[in-house]
């Protein structure tokens, strides 16, 4: 029996302290995802050294009263120093029953488990879902994630970074899958997960078939190629993409994986909490929830350096 268990039976026969217990408990709760929210948005936890000279930190946070059926709350809203980020936790200065799904949504994007998030949301709101409930809604994201797999592409980027990193997904054969990952900054300086697919390990002939799918998407330059010394790599791209150049990632700077190492760690981070995926489709729409994220946050912001040469980048394009 945990402490919260404990503490609703000792409160059991007085409502007002189980109101109070509740209001407290829902506090926290909703605090925490505020602080992880920030977290995931500036991709480093609280003094974590690879937070250093990334251009933004945490800057304190403004406090904000919220009603609930429990008596009103107040929440700890962070804030980053350069004023990018907007929480999504809370709504809009309203609590209202109308917001469950895109809730249930939002904290299923950010890895909380479906039950858990079944436990959280009759806390805030005293409405039950189970977590059957709650997958069947988490499942509303599918058709958005089948349109961004099959989306019209830029038709240039400047450097593409491919990587595969491995999630765990409940097979007869296979407990962990190789998620494969292309990320690529435009000559605007513009970033974006171009696409990823799943696959139950990493080979060459799957990494084909994805540049090959961009390609025919309208991805029909790339300037340079940065991948890991998966075997047949070069000759892919050299079929596929006959005039872009090649590098295996070694140096920390543009021709490095640290831009999408930081995607992949933020993915695993998330995906912790749920142990494992039951299939392949709640695997596919939780990666496709990051990136859909991760392009929305990124989509006017110019990747460090680049605003400088745009237009010398520009010219290495036909």
């Amino acid at each position: 029996m945990n402490d919260f268990t404990k503490n609703i039976a000792q409160a059991l026969f007085n409502p007002d302290k189980i109101n109070d217990l509740l209001r407290k408990e829902l506090q926290q709760a909703v605090n925490n995802l505020l602080e992880a929210e920030l977290t995931a948005f500036l991709g480093y936890d609280p003094y974590a050294r690879n937070g250093w000279n990334t251009g933004n930190s945490r800057n304190g946070a403004y406090f904000r009263k919220v009603d609930t059926q429990f008596g009103p709350i107040e929440v700890q809203v962070p804030r980053d120093r350069n004023g990018q980020f907007h929480q999504h936790t809370l709504p809009d200065y309203k609590q209202h029953s109308d917001v469950l799904e895109s809730t249930i949504i939002k904290l299923y994007s950010k890895g909380v488990t479906t039950r858990e998030i079944a436990d959280l949301i009759e806390k805030m709101y005293g409405s039950h879902y189970s977590p059957a409930q709650v997958s069947n809604i988490s499942k509303q994201m599918l058709p958005k994630v089948e349109a961004y797999h099959k989306r019209k592409l830029s038709d240039k980027f400047f450097c593409v970074y491919l990587d595969a990193t491995y999630l765990p997904l409940r097979r007869e054969t296979f407990e962990r899958e190789a998620v494969y990952i292309a990320i690529g900054i435009k000559p605007n300086g513009h970033k974006e997960v171009i696409d990823y697919c799943i696959a139950p390990s990493e080979n060459i002939e799957v990494w084909t078939e994805m540049l090959q799918n961009m390609k025919s998407r309208g991805l029909k330059q790339v300037e340079l190629f940065l991948s890991d010394g998966v075997v047949g790599m070069k000759a892919a791209l050299t079929r596929t993409y006959p005039k872009a150049h090649f590098q295996r990632c070694f140096r920390a700077s543009i021709y490095s994986t640290n831009m999408i190492e930081s995607f992949n760690n933020v993915i695993k981070r998330k995906a912790k909490p749920k142990a494992e995926f039951p299939t392949e489709q709640s695997l596919d729409a939780f990666i496709g929830i990051q990136a859909m994220s991760y392009n929305d946050r990124y989509f006017n912001r110019i990747h460090k350096g680049f605003g400088q040469v745009q237009d010398t980048l520009e010219s290495y394009f036909d």
